[in-house]
Order: structure tokens, then sequence, then C-alpha cells
């Protein structure tokens, strides 16, 4: 058993502070979260920004710059993740299905990643994923990804290919035999959310053995799922994702305090289960960061 790397999803865009006070907004807040779950045990803390005044999820590149600065400036070893996912809903016109509501957020590749060529963090996520997500499309076309995968390259930053069902396997795939990601691939199975792959073990499995031979990949459930999923993760031989942004709970009925809380029941499982949890150094060496 290999080693198992534990990455911590800070804030995402859905849960709200109104549902739990722990949820961090602020770049401050966000910044010190994604501290905190470092020390306690993840070695790749995932950015999202919200706008401070609304909560709301924001693409506004001052607030990506200062969490980074934030946690680049603690000194803290840890590898920065921050997100390429916002900018990609769409939701049709009841009128004129062809144009989007004021509800669709959908922008240009180069748009997505500008954050990520101003601050070139060692990953980026890239989601490989069309599909529907509650009520909106997730719109992520072919050639707007090879675009983002391109400048992702050139700003030195390695896609994280986040993958919610089998069919965004097969055009991951196919990017890599394209020469547009570099190896080795890191994949980040995302089990339980609507109307795509569910949080189960056999599913996790699934997509598991579709991946190429190379890959280094990693798994997350939402909600109830989160610590079911680290466990099966850690026997298939993958590694973990855990964090606000994808379950506000640390058990039935008790919400989360922190990051870090979630970050630390993590690797108690990981240890329970006969692992050890990854240090920051054998992270970058799996992942083949600075190489």
């Amino acid at each position: 058993m290999t080693s198992t790397i534990i990455s911590c999803a800070v804030t995402g865009s859905a849960p709200t502070p109104e549902k739990n006070p722990a949820v961090p907004v602020t770049p401050a807040e966000i910044a010190a979260s994604a501290v905190d779950a470092a020390k306690a045990g993840a070695a790749i803390v995932h950015i999202h920004v919200r706008d401070p005044e609304t909560t709301k999820p924001s693409m506004d590149p001052a607030h990506y710059r200062e969490v980074t600065e934030r946690i680049r400036d603690s000194g803290t070893d840890v590898i920065i993740n921050l997100t390429t996912g916002p900018g990609a809903r769409f939701v049709p016109s009841p009128e004129d299905p062809s144009r989007a509501t004021p509800d669709s957020s959908m922008t240009t590749p180069e748009r997505r990643v500008v954050h990520i060529e101003e601050m070139k963090p060692e990953i980026c996520s890239l989601d490989v994923a069309t599909m529907n997500f509650n009520q909106h499309v997730f719109l992520n076309f072919p050639p707007h990804l090879a675009v983002m995968a391109e400048r992702a390259r050139a700003a030195g930053s390695k896609p994280e290919l986040e993958v919610f069902d089998t069919g965004h396997i097969v055009l991951a795939k196919e990017m890599i035999k394209n020469g547009l990601i570099a190896p080795p691939p890191y994949f980040q199975l995302c089990l339980g959310i609507n109307y795509a792959a569910p949080a189960t073990v056999e599913a996790m499995q699934m997509m598991r053995d579709m991946l190429p031979q190379d890959a280094v990949w990693s798994a997350f459930g939402i909600g109830r799922f989160q610590f079911p999923m680290v466990a099966a993760a850690v026997l298939l031989g993958g590694n973990a994702r855990v964090g606000l942004e994808d379950n506000i709970f640390l058990e039935k009925g008790v919400l989360a305090p922190s990051n870090a809380a979630l970050v630390e029941k993590a690797c108690g499982i990981v240890t329970s289960l006969g692992g050890n949890v990854a240090s920051v150094g054998d992270a970058r060496e799996r992942l083949g960061l600075g190489s």
C-alpha cells in the first residue's frame, strides 16, 4: 500500500455559511482554512473563491491572488490547486434555448485560466465533463478544454482531471493521447453528484480500471458519502479528497467545525486501515511536480 495523498477542497461554491458557519468566504478566511488543513495533513489544498460581500462564487482574479499570496506568505509547505471550474454554467432561455439566461456564467476558456497564468499554482483543476448539474448544464466544450490545458502547461500548472462519469475518462484519455496532458496524468474521480456516477465502491472501481496505467488518481464522495469513499479509495490504491466544498458534516448531525477537522478524520481512516498519509514531498514526487 502506497502512502495516501490527502487533498482538501476548502470552500467550493455550493455550501454556504448559512448551512455551516465554518465555510470560509473571504480570501483571508479561505487562506487560513487552507493553512490549517495543511497542518492537519492535507498535501494539496483545492481553492475556489467567493465574493466577500455576497458569499457567492466569484471569478475575480484579485481574490485568487490574495488567497494564493496569503498561503505562500504563511510559510506552509502545501501544494496549491486553483480551480478553473467557474465559467461553464449554461441555462437555456425558455423562449430561445440557443441563448443563455442571466443565471448562466459561460465565458471564454482564456478567462477561466487567467488566474492560473498569473499565480502559476502547481496544480489547477480541469473539469473534463459536460453534464446536467442540478438545474443547469455544466458545459466544458472539448476545444475549450484544449485551450485551457495548453495554457495551464505554459504556466507550469499540472491539470487535475476531474471526471464525474465514465465517458469523461474516455475524453480525458483522448486528450492525453493528443499530447495535451503531460505524464503522469492526475485524475480526480468525483462521485455522488446528481446525474453522474454514484458514490459506490463499484463505481469507483470501474472508473479506476478505465484509467491509464501510469495515472495517479484520487476520489471523493459528497455529503454522507465523503468518509466511506475515503476508505474505498485507500483500499483500491488511490488517494482521497475531503473538505467543506463536498461535505459540511463531521458525522451524522454534527457540523464540521473546520476543514482541518475533516482532514484529521480522513487521516485517521488512512492510518486505521494500515496506511500512511503522504507528505507534501511525497505528493510532489508522485505527481511529477517541479520536474
